[in-house]
């Protein structure tokens, strides 16, 4: 079978996680890593496999082509040369999105406007046409270029990999489902561990947990743009999903628990959680973080505070921090990881320094993954 090119983007940050979930599925030709991007090798066959079994990656691509564009012929002529036809149908509804940084074709709109009608021409030669209707399959190309390099790739995703179909009510600024997935990988939790978010909101966290505790795929529930295309057999989307509720651990009884003042929250938790198909794996309860007890000797504490990412003033973020540092007093079995765009936070928590600070991204919000390891953790771990 042919071999393609397929580029897994992710939010800066994240590189390390997503190579690693791609090894795990299997996909041990990496062939770069760089800010924001893993190129590895492929077949068509894994399109759907990675959309769907993605946690962390914000969508995946497929490389076209690479090349020098110094000037708009040169740009023109080369995207001209590719064989766009493998995809794209002669009826297909082509977008094209564009970025430049750096370059001197630094005028976005006239990049894309080459690039849309470099890509009509082939496809009007190849299939000896003289108009693309473009009422069929969507198709959305980019043509970004890089210190003059361009990098045209078509998106096999649609909506970003981050929109599982879970969620009802997300709170003022949402944490991204696969931003949630990546604090629980970069954690210390596995599924036989003790979780609880004291400060669940709209649950992500917790949800992101249990899917992980039961392998469900995470794109079980949505479409992708890639579904329509010809050069896709159905057949490869139904294996693929098919294997995926195969894999589903219908055994494990994971211990996740999530703690919020809002009763309302607590209501959208609860339908976020079935939704998600894990209605049973994460027991929640309306309670004020000052009022939490942790009974047991160890476990896991992974959070978003609700002000850890859009920022309100001192009066009403730092009772959460003292309360939260009073939590876990006396509690050296207990891990903490939690993310805040508060640079101020471990200022505020007492108990001891960050063993690790690790800088990621809710969106454009830049934030801390502020890590404080619990003494049961293992010395190589940290």
């Amino acid at each position: 079978m042919k071999k393609i090119v397929l580029i897994a983007v992710m939010t800066f940050g994240l590189e390390s996680i997503v190579r690693k979930e791609l090894e795990d599925l299997g996909y041990k030709k990496i062939i770069s890593v760089s800010d924001g991007r893993i190129e590895f090798e492929a077949e068509v066959k894994d399109i759907p496999i990675v959309n769907l079994w993605l946690r962390t990656a914000d969508r995946v691509v497929i490389k076209m082509a690479e090349f020098k564009a110094l000037d708009f012929d040169q740009l023109f002529d080369n995207i001209k040369s590719i064989p766009w036809e493998e995809w794209i149908t002669k009826d297909g509804k082509i977008t094209v999105n564009g970025k430049s940084v750096k370059s001197v074709l630094e005028s976005v709109r006239s990049n894309q406007s080459i690039t849309k009608k470099a890509i009509i021409e082939r496809l009007k030669a190849k299939y000896n046409i003289d108009w693309l209707e473009e009422t069929g399959p969507e198709f959305e190309a980019q043509v970004s270029i890089y210190k003059d390099m361009a990098l045209l790739t078509l998106d096999t995703t649609g909506f970003g990999l981050h929109r599982r179909n879970y969620r009802t009510s997300t709170g003022e600024v949402p944490l991204r489902e696969n931003l949630a997935a990546a604090l629980v990988l970069l954690s210390f939790w596995k599924k036989d561990r003790l979780l609880i978010d004291p400060l669940c909101g709209s649950g992500t966290i917790l949800i992101e947990a249990a899917m992980i505790a039961r392998n469900i795929a995470p794109g079980l529930n949505r479409d992708f743009a890639s579904e329509q295309w010809p050069g896709i057999p159905i057949k490869y989307w139904t294996d693929a999903r098919d294997a995926a509720l195969n894999a589903i651990d219908k055994t494990i009884k994971p211990r996740i628990f999530g703690y919020d003042i809002d009763p309302q929250r607590i209501k959208d938790c609860k339908i976020n959680t079935k939704n998600a198909g894990v209605g049973n794996d994460v027991i929640y309860q309306q309670k004020d973080i000052k009022d939490l007890i942790l009974e047991e000797t160890q476990g896991i504490i992974i959070s978003n505070p609700p002000y850890g990412i859009k920022l309100s003033t001192a009066k009403e973020v730092l009772p959460i921090y003292s309360a939260l540092d009073e939590l876990l007093k006396n509690k050296p079995g207990w891990s903490l990881f939690l993310l805040t765009a508060d640079k101020n936070f471990p200022n505020h928590f007492k108990r001891a320094r960050p063993d690790k600070i690790r800088k990621l991204y809710n969106g454009t919000i830049e934030a801390g993954y502020y890590q404080y390891y619990s003494e049961k953790e293992p010395k190589q771990l940290q």
